[in-house]
């Protein structure tokens, strides 16, 4: 597996996700292309993308009195698509590791 592959990341669209839809990742719009590509229903972005875990008590308090910061990687993706006539938002969608 080449070291491009590993870091491929694969988000699956909902089932009712249908074209034209609209895709951002930490708020920024995303390409179809450059950027994704859509594949067997999921997105697949060229780049590692990670969602930190919840926090535990120790990191949570050292945070909330100042002493750290949450400086972990925290992507969010979220698509914009029609359903039923309306603008939907499919907000914070699970990312993987492509395969």
């Amino acid at each position: 597996m080449t070291e491009k592959a590993r870091q491929r990341t694969r988000v699956r669209l909902p089932t009712d996700v249908t074209r034209p839809f609209e895709v951002y990742v930490n708020g920024v719009p995303q390409q179809e292309g450059p950027d994704f590509v859509v594949r067997d229903g999921s997105l697949v972005f060229d780049r590692q993308m990670r969602v930190e875990g919840r926090l535990g008590l120790v990191r949570w308090a050292s945070i909330a009195l100042g002493i750290a910061g949450s400086y972990g990687q925290n992507d969010s993706v979220d698509v914009v698509y029609e359903r039923d006539g309306r603008r939907v938002v499919a907000a914070k969608l699970p990312v993987e590791p492509c395969d």
